[in-house]
């Protein structure tokens, strides 16, 4: 695997870091590098040197640090010399940069060619509201934002249906997108579709390149049964509730996997782990998913081990039955 070192003046890249894991998961071989006030060049040559040594091999590094001709990328660049064929760096250091090198060092085992990749995603993640504000050209824009036509031969495919309270945020908008190879994303929910709010903030943060649609429950299953609507494309569903899914699957929407990523707490509900909470109804809809034959994948981030959803269910109904 392609180890990666993330460099900044103070605290920035342990901070960035974190922020990385929150949304695609622990990730091994990736090592910070602070340059604090009261140090100097020599003691910022050596933490690098230090992180190289503690990544499992320093035979493929890419460098993300914060600034061209900064002290970080300076002595990263020295460093650098010594290894032009194999090693990498990318200033201009932000969060979709980040996501983007974790995402692409899945499938590629080459630091430049993993640089070559996340320049993209670094400058498209740089936009501004209102946007008009936007200096990228017109042209730029509408092709950055649209979505492949529809109207493809075939029926739409489903890359993932994931039941997440939050539905579309930073997780779900660059790690799930991406894994999942989605061409739209489609908020499956009856009282979202009546939230011009709630529309909104979503279709924004949709990423470069994907289009995201709220629709009510009925409007879902019509367009799963009809060519005419985004025939040939791949979807991400998000749904907010168990209780969607099952009205969803009932009324033919055919899926036979279910993403469990986060069901918020809420007054009456167990938490039987750090990210799922769950009502007396709302564990009898995943038994009555389970009788359809609906599968589970209990992940928040594709990087996540898979729980077990039956162990979770019964947990849950423990803690419901001992407050009753």
């Amino acid at each position: 695997m392609v180890g990666i070192i993330i460099a900044s003046h103070g605290e920035f890249a342990d901070g960035i870091k974190q922020s990385g894991q929150m949304i695609f998961g622990e990730q091994e071989d990736v090592q910070s590098v602070t340059f604090m006030p009261n140090e100097g060049p020599d003691d910022l040559k050596a933490h690098l040197e230090e992180a190289v040594k503690n990544l499992s091999s320093d035979d493929q590094v890419l460098f993300l640090v914060d600034l061209w001709g900064g002290s970080p990328f300076n002595q990263a660049n020295n460093l650098f010399e010594g290894h032009k064929d194999n090693w990498a760096i990318v200033t201009g250091l932000n969060l979709p940069m980040l996501i983007e090198a974790y995402s692409a060092r899945m499938s590629m085992d080459k630091a430049q060619d993993i640089a070559k990749s996340i320049l993209g995603a670094a400058k498209e993640g740089v936009k501004a509201k209102p946007e008009s504000l936007d200096v990228v050209e017109p042209a730029k824009k509408a092709t950055a934002k649209a979505a492949p036509a529809g109207g493809k031969p075939g029926k739409m495919t489903y890359g993932l249906a994931r039941i997440d309270s939050r539905l579309l945020h930073g997780q779900v908008a660059t790690t799930w997108t991406k894994t999942s190879k989605a061409t739209r994303i489609i908020v499956v929910s009856d009282a979202v579709a009546k939230d011009e709010l709630r529309k909104n903030l979503i279709r924004d943060a949709a990423p470069a390149g994907v289009t995201a649609h709220v629709v009510p429950i009925k409007k879902m299953i019509e367009i799963a049964n009809d060519d005419k609507h985004f025939g040939g494309e791949r979807a991400l569903l998000l749904f907010e509730t168990p209780e969607d899914v099952l009205t969803a699957i009932q009324g033919g929407l055919p899926v036979q996997e279910i993403n469990v990523g986060s069901m918020a707490h809420s007054t009456g509900k167990v938490q039987p782990n750090k990210v799922l909470a769950f009502d007396q109804k709302d564990i009898d809809t995943f038994e009555k998913l389970k009788k359809l034959g609906i599968k589970f994948d209990v992940r928040k981030v594709p990087a996540d081990s898979g729980d077990n959803m039956d162990a979770i269910l019964k947990k849950a109904q423990n803690e419901i039955n001992k407050g009753k």
